[in-house]
């Protein structure tokens, strides 16, 4: 958030922390695309002056993974055990779709979850228009976006949306809310760890 706020060397701290507290681990799993973005896309620009650093942005980056990723490229796995008895439309976030490229690893997950019917959603590659500061900075262009996709939701009969990023989440559950539409949002963790029964 610092960085996309053009707080680049508060930016620095916390990318110079990440790497002291995660630095070692054989993988860090996160459950948000746009976090894993940053460290991947971004955080390497942050450590470009500095070669030691560079160094240690460099060999943490590609571990760096987000969850959809790590069980399916990683670990080879499309079923963890989960059953969630729901209609649910998948939104491919900006980050997990432009930036990480995670493809179809969260609709594979998806398909592996027992009494979960996976419903296509209209125009789904499109923006929720949140963009992390975007939606405050221009906040009508965010709202109109917001709009055609809480639209393409409703169209898609979904009882849920789902996505890799609770920032997407927030923006599309609070429009639905405000709507009184009936249809939530669910991280795709939450729905990955809901057991049957």
């Amino acid at each position: 958030m610092h960085l996309n706020a053009g707080y680049r060397d508060e930016a620095r701290t916390l990318a110079r922390r990440f790497v002291r507290i995660f630095g070692d681990d054989e993988v860090v799993v996160s459950p948000s695309a746009s976090c894993v973005g940053a460290v991947r896309d971004l955080y390497p620009a942050l450590a470009e002056d500095d070669p030691s650093f560079r160094d240690e942005v460099e060999s943490l980056a590609s571990r760096v993974l987000e969850l959809s990723e790590f069980l399916v490229r990683r670990l080879d796995i499309t079923d963890v055990g989960a059953a969630f008895p729901h209609r649910v439309a998948y939104h491919p976030t900006c980050h997990s779709l432009r930036v990480l490229r995670v493809g179809d690893s969260p609709i594979q997950l998806l398909r592996g979850v027992r009494e979960l019917e996976l419903v296509d959603l209209p125009r789904a590659d499109e923006c929720c228009g949140f963009g992390g500061t975007f939606a405050v900075k221009n906040h009508e262009t965010s709202v109109a976006i917001l709009t055609d996709k809480v639209r393409a939701l409703l169209d898609s009969g979904a009882e849920v949306c789902t996505a890799t990023d609770s920032s997407c989440l927030l923006h599309i559950g609070g429009a639905l809310s405000r709507q009184r539409s009936g249809v939530r949002t669910v991280h795709l963790a939450e729905i990955l760890a809901t057991a049957a029964g």
